[in-house]
């Protein structure tokens, strides 16, 4: 049986969401308030957390940071429910550390594939990331300890979402991985549709590494097909 926290201010959305996942078998946990909700994350150490955005006092991104911040929470995997769903929202919420993002209105049954997804992917991560193995390729030094790379002695933090998909074109280097593979390695689901979830958090993943590196592109877009990992670089066309 898994814990999830649900912290969310509208009262019918809450007790909806607590019967249908108790159906689902878990323990559910609920506050209608973001500074409660954070204590309840130190206090008892969810295996998930649901977050809503828009609160009184402290909103959903200022819980999801605090969340990071935390030594003892930072790994707890986070589900944003908002009705803001805008691509600006989105990003908003991806820098803020959450692991997945579902707008509102949505139906039961994609909530559930999600909370299933992420509770799998918290109970079955990446051997790199149960384990301390350095990887090295090319330019690029993957540190699984604290979810960092090193390119030229430039250390670069990501969160453990960025991390993962990081680790999952490095582990298929110099060939092109789909969306659809990507959502399915990290997320543990494939839904065609979702492919702007990927989109946000490439542009984030290449917004650090060029704030680090600023004459190199590591991650290359291959139009209609997905990703690519490229370990050396490629020196970014000079503008005219």
């Amino acid at each position: 049986m898994s814990r999830i926290l649900v912290v969310d201010d509208d009262l019918a959305i809450l007790e909806l969401l607590k019967i249908n996942l108790e159906m689902m078998g878990h323990e559910v946990i609920t506050t209608p308030e973001g500074i409660k909700g954070f204590a309840l994350v130190k206090q008892e150490l969810p295996d998930l957390v649901l977050l809503d955005v828009m609160m009184p006092e402290v909103d959903g991104y200022t819980v999801a940071q605090r969340i990071r911040q935390n030594e003892t929470t930072k790994d707890i995997p986070i589900l944003m429910l908002t009705a803001l769903g805008m691509l600006k929202d989105k990003v908003q919420g991806f820098n803020s550390g959450v692991d997945d993002y579902l707008v509102k209105p949505f139906e039961l049954e994609e909530l559930k594939v999600r909370v299933r997804a992420l509770l799998r992917r918290s109970d079955s991560l990446p051997e790199t990331l149960k384990r301390p193995q350095i990887l090295v390729i090319g330019d690029i030094t993957l540190l699984p300890e604290n979810l960092s790379v090193k390119i030229n002695d430039n250390e670069i933090k990501f969160t453990p979402i960025e991390f993962e998909i990081l680790n999952c074109l490095a582990q298929n280097h110099g060939q092109t991985v789909a969306s659809g593979t990507l959502l399915k390695e990290v997320w543990g689901y494939s839904q065609d549709d979702d492919v702007e979830t990927i989109r946000v958090h490439i542009r984030h993943l290449r917004s650090k590494l060029e704030k680090a590196i600023s004459d190199k592109i590591y991650i290359e877009t291959i139009y209609g097909g997905g990703y690519k990992l490229i370990p050396e670089g490629v020196n970014k066309p000079v503008k005219k």
